[in-house]
């Protein structure tokens, strides 16, 4: 083995190690999750040392160099106010989701007029307008962090797979027999995975269009479905009360996650895929080890159907959000609440950290997003402007701009 190259991940921390092994580059990454202003650079250089020998003498002041700069991001102070950029007349019916690319650079919107448009986020132009599904555009995804593919989930009971650069469709996914309602792509951006309210969630190989797997095991509709970073594992969330966890490369089923009594409305890996988070209607949300499928703990608090749950990119905090009008942070070590987020005057349906980890944003159907401070749990801003409910939204990897979908036909674009 023999290291080529050293490069940096600010979210969440972490050095990639690309290295030459049997004639073949390969890269690997060292997560430092726990890294703070005050974490000894010299100790934790010891222990990267220690445990990978690909880091060698002759590289450890590069490394140093590289930790010394995510410190500093870590460390950098917060104090961004955002203002309305654009306003675009994004579609003829209500947005149903909104998302970026990895380098914030463009984004995706999906309809009820049954299209997807991708827009250039620095100018707010329209790139493309993705047509061909005959139904809802539900489910939406690029194949971060690459960012040349979009898939898109329709109640037409396809997927269809496009260029991102060109708006060609590439395949159109057919096997469901009931609408596609969550979509994703893994890590490696080989397969996209589609859950339906067909009850079953199915594998597709985005390189031949070919089906891969069908996931069968669930006794009602799939509303959510979620990859591990590694992209072996895949959780889905059914309206059956449970979760389940796959083995990607087998189809086969892993664990069974039982123990709400009500349905299941969203399904999350955290960052080092040990933990699995489960919101549902039942006014909870659970926290499961991946590994063996225990529950760990149940987050309780909220007195209505908990609607969206997030980890934070380090795995650290867990957000959620209620019809109850309100969001919580939870911390994933000790399952305690951190701070409740109280001010939407109605059901917030989308909750998400920025990269930093320190602001929560909320989408209501008070048609208001809300900005938060992790820390405090204080609004700091209210994003005004829509004339209906949001139903999406969303930061980019910088965490220097939010888009905002919302059933009046529009998104906003927030710097």
């Amino acid at each position: 083995m023999r290291l080529k190259r050293l490069h940096i991940r600010y979210y969440p921390p972490g050095i990639f190690l690309d290295y030459e092994k049997g004639g073949k580059l390969r890269t690997k990454s060292i997560d430092l999750l726990n890294l703070t202003p005050e974490t000894d650079v010299n100790e934790l250089l010891s222990d990267i040392r220690a445990a990978e020998p690909l880091i060698t003498s002759s590289c450890v002041e590069q490394v140093k160099v590289l930790i010394c700069k995510l410190q500093e991001k870590v460390g950098q102070k917060d104090e961004r106010k955002f203002y309305l950029f654009r306003a675009l007349q994004a579609h003829i019916l209500p947005l149903t989701n909104v998302a970026f690319n990895k380098s914030g650079s463009s984004f995706i919107t999906g309809s009820y007029d049954r299209t997807c448009k991708i827009w250039d986020t620095a100018s707010g132009e329209e790139l493309h307008t993705l047509e061909g599904h005959k139904n809802v555009v539900y489910a939406i995804a690029f194949n971060n962090p690459y960012g040349d593919r979009v898939a898109t989930g329709s109640f037409d009971k396809t997927c269809k797979l496009w260029s991102a650069e060109t708006g060609k469709c590439f395949y159109t996914f057919r096997g469901h027999t009931a609408e596609i309602v969550c979509l994703a792509f893994n890590p490696q951006s080989t397969l996209v995975a589609t859950g339906s309210m067909d009850t079953t969630a199915k594998l597709w190989d985005v390189g031949s269009g070919e089906e891969v797997s069908t996931l069968a095991g669930h006794f009602a509709e799939i509303i959510s479905l979620s990859f591990n970073t590694t992209g072996d594992r895949l959780v889905t969330g059914s309206f059956d009360h449970t979760a389940i966890l796959w083995d990607v490369p087998s189809g086969r089923k892993v664990h069974v996650l039982t123990g709400h009594r009500g349905e299941i409305s969203c399904v999350q890996f955290n960052w080092d895929c040990s933990l699995i988070a489960t919101a549902s209607l039942d006014k909870t949300c659970k926290v499961w080890d991946a590994n063996n499928g225990q529950c760990l703990a149940t987050l309780l608090g909220h007195n209505d159907e908990v609607l969206d749950v997030c980890f934070n990119y380090t795995g650290q905090l867990i957000a959620t959000a209620s019809a109850d009008g309100t969001s919580r942070v939870f911390s994933a070590e000790t399952f305690q609440s951190l701070c409740q987020l109280e001010g939407h005057n109605g059901e917030i349906s989308k909750v998400c950290f920025n990269p930093q980890g320190s602001r929560v944003l909320t989408a209501s159907v008070d048609k208001m997003a809300r900005v938060w401070c992790v820390n405090t749990g204080v609004c700091l801003q209210v994003l005004e402007g829509h004339s209906d409910e949001i139903f999406s939204c969303a930061f980019n990897y910088e965490g220097d701009t939010i888009i905002t979908g919302s059933k009046d036909n529009t998104c906003r674009i927030w710097h």
